[in-house]
């Protein structure tokens, strides 16, 4: 009697279990970058696992790790594949290294404003582009967030490319930001993200380029005194989903997924969009020198280089972006 009171008690408790179990699966994926939680990006990302959560009926939420806490740009991007992490921001030119044309969104110059830029994310030749990155990794684009113009720090104005003549300028370290400096005969530096303050405050570089806000956000305006509106990237982040992830959820999982993720890069762009109109006369303030820039001797010197030995895009592709209207 004793022992069949104990394998019904067995049973019952395995029973309960086994009821309970969908409740405790619920998966938290992995949502990295290498910006600050102070930003957009992450904060828009936070507020995104409970509208995942609701979209997926708690089967899937988001874990947001930023500051490179798990891994520089280079690391995360390489995670995607191994199933370390499931979803990253990353720049154009970092999903450039697995396939080139890609990164045609990310090269100098290659825009000729915002509306030129935000007509591209939007169009077929976007879609195709992202197409082809999934069949070379298995990584899947859901997304676009404006990253904001890019613009050069120094402890001197840069009004000409004349200015930047031998200046070792930081750039992230993926080949195609290297197109800008050289142009202007700069040496390009390449210094991972979390490094780069150190760098400027030591003098190991004498400048480095970014949008206002990230230069707000890092804090680079506390070891460079000038900010030159250069404005020679209009720069945006890719939202990938790793390949192991997507393929293991459910197809309606899927949508949800990409659905959430989409209003989170409308989310941090509106938001960097904002930013980025009134942080001029902030850094004014602050006592930083801000000099407007005729961009047009930087653009110039630029686009002879479009097309030549650095760029990863054919000419069709090329044609095909600037013939966007």
């Amino acid at each position: 009697m004793k022992y069949t009171q104990h394998v019904l008690a067995l049973s019952a408790a395995t029973a309960i279990a086994l009821t309970a179990q969908p409740a405790a699966a619920q998966t938290a994926l992995k949502f990295a970058h290498v910006y600050e939680s102070s930003e957009p990006y992450h904060t828009c990302a936070v507020e995104a696992s409970d509208k995942l959560k609701a979209a997926t009926e708690d089967r899937y939420s988001f874990e947001v790790f930023p500051a490179s806490s798990l891994g520089k740009e280079v690391d995360i991007n390489e995670g995607l594949g191994l199933g370390t992490v499931d979803v990253i921001y990353t720049g154009q030119l970092f999903a450039g290294r697995a396939y080139g044309p890609i990164a045609i969104g990310g090269a100098p110059y290659m825009f000729r404003d915002y509306d030129h830029w935000d007509k591209f994310r939007n169009s077929d030749l976007f879609e195709e582009l992202a197409a082809g990155y999934n069949e070379a990794t298995g990584n899947h684009v859901v997304a676009t967030t404006y990253y904001g113009q890019r613009h050069v720090t120094a402890n001197k104005p840069i009004n000409t490319p004349a200015d930047m003549e031998g200046m070792k300028i930081r750039v992230p370290n993926a080949p195609l930001y290297m197109m800008f400096p050289k142009a202007v005969n700069a040496n390009p530096t390449p210094i991972a993200f979390a490094e780069v303050y150190l760098a400027l405050q030591q003098g190991t570089v004498d400048g480095q380029e970014n949008p206002l806000p990230t230069i707000q956000a890092k804090k680079f305006h506390e070891v460079q005194s000038d900010i030159s509106l250069t404005a020679h990237i209009n720069d945006a982040l890719l939202t990938i989903v790793g390949g192991p992830t997507w393929d293991q959820m459910e197809e309606a999982d899927r949508t949800a997924l990409t659905e959430v993720l989409k209003e989170t890069a409308e989310c941090a762009t509106t938001q960097v969009r904002e930013n980025e109109a009134k942080l001029a006369e902030w850094f004014r303030e602050q006592g930083v020198n801000v000099h407007e820039v005729d961009i047009t001797p930087f653009r110039e010197a630029t686009m002879k280089l479009h097309n030549g030995p650095d760029a990863t895009w054919d000419q069709e592709t090329y044609d095909r972006l600037q013939a966007i209207k």
